[in-house]
């Protein structure tokens, strides 16, 4: 069963809202380590640990969700993830261990963002859009996560500093209920015209859809540089706030780097969007990979102020989600939208498992050498690594440029 195709852009429109309250929300935590280190006394290498397990979760419930969805629908799905999001919100504020941080932050809230991921909502809207605006309104759902992170990012620092962070969590909690009126929108179903279609991939079972992607080394090589981009989103997004403070600066620094990104990352992601339709996908990928690596390097280089890190910031974010619509147009053309939010899941998964390392380790890596230069070196060697893994990619060539 999936969603109705009389107001297809309508499905892209509640998605991306829905992409905006699920992953900005999740973009911003590193602005609470701080806090939740003065409140809890727990340390930064526990609460990283913790917010690690979050993101391996958040992955991990994709694929599970994904699948779930494309038997039931996208709905029910979301729905459920909204408020498992406003319970482990409003769990975090009462917590005194890490345990108890874990169930908050590392399962609940994660696992419910997994419900109302870019795997499912992606999957919603390509049985919707026609084949050759796919891409297109991929990249556009995508962007929702940029400008919940540039919405969320300032608004949350603005509650911390007046209100308090257990205000900024309940604040949270309340935004993520906001997503079960959207998933409402995405309730009708219908057969999918024949154009959204990949016939010769779409009409095998679920089972032999999973064989066929395991034994097919372009979704391997995939998934691979999948995983290196989790390493370096969770990494900023983790430890952005402890890479200003080593610089001497303050908080609001912060605040305003991880908003640049999302605001940069929403240009981005839609001019990945339309090229995607002029350039091969995995020219995409790998320019975006290598971009990243230049512009890690290039940061250690320069002189650490304000001026860098926004700088750097914005040149990030251009690249920061780019490489997600080319990843799951890639994914759509080798096997089809029938399965799409479980194949993206798994994609996702990877994403995650990367992701765990990337939080985790820059709260070691600080914790042990004193600032995060092997982390950076790290990242821009895992990009590089990216960049190269694309290469083998299985990819038609463009027969025509699409206007």
């Amino acid at each position: 069963m999936i969603l109705s195709y009389r107001m297809p852009w309508l499905t892209v429109i509640a998605a991306t809202l829905i992409v905006m309250i699920t992953m900005g929300g999740r973009q911003i935590s590193g602005l609470l380590m701080a806090p939740l280190h003065t409140a809890t006394g727990l340390g930064l290498v526990a609460i990283s640990f913790a917010l690690a397990i979050g993101q391996f979760t958040w992955g991990l419930s994709q694929p599970v969700f994904g699948a779930l969805a494309d038997r039931y629908g996208p709905s029910p799905v979301i729905a459920v993830g909204g408020v498992m999001i406003a319970a482990g919100m409003m769990l975090t504020p009462h917590v005194s261990s890490q345990w108890a941080l874990i169930l908050s932050m590392g399962i609940l809230s994660a696992v419910g963002a997994g419900a109302g991921s870019l795997s499912i909502l992606i999957g919603a809207a390509s049985r919707a859009i026609p084949i050759e605006r796919r891409t297109l309104a991929v990249s556009i759902i995508s962007s929702g996560g940029s400008l919940g992170q540039f919405v969320f990012a300032p608004v949350t620092q603005l509650l911390i500093v007046t209100l308090g962070w257990r205000s900024a969590m309940w604040g949270l909690a309340a935004a993520a209920l906001t997503t079960l009126p959207l998933a409402w929108l995405l309730r009708q179903r219908a057969a999918p015209p024949a154009s959204a279609q990949a016939p010769m991939t779409d009409g095998i079972g679920f089972r032999a859809q999973l064989r066929a992607a395991a034994g097919d080394a372009s979704y391997r090589w995939l998934l691979l540089g999948f995983t290196t981009c989790g390493f370096h989103v969770a990494f900023l997004v983790t430890h952005m706030p402890g890479v200003v403070q080593l610089c001497g600066l303050p908080a609001s620094v912060a605040a305003t780097s991880i908003g640049l990104i999302g605001i940069a990352n929403l240009v981005g992601t839609l001019t990945a969007g339309w090229l995607s339709v002029r350039v091969r996908l995995k020219s995409i990928l790998f320019w975006v990979y290598l971009g990243r690596a230049v512009i890690l390097a290039a940061y250690l280089l320069l002189p650490k102020t304000a001026l860098t890190l926004y700088a750097f910031s914005i040149a990030l974010g251009l690249l920061w989600l780019a490489n997600v619509p080319a990843t799951a147009g890639l994914v759509g053309k080798l096997f089809g939208t029938r399965y799409l939010s479980t194949l993206f899941g798994i994609a996702m998964l990877a994403h995650q498992i990367g992701a765990f390392f990337g939080a985790w380790l820059g709260g070691y890596a600080v914790t042990r050498f004193g600032d995060y230069s092997w982390m950076f070196i790290a990242d821009a060697a895992l990009a590089v690594l990216a960049a190269a893994v694309t290469l083998p990619v299985r990819e038609s060539r463009l027969s025509a440029v699409i206007a």
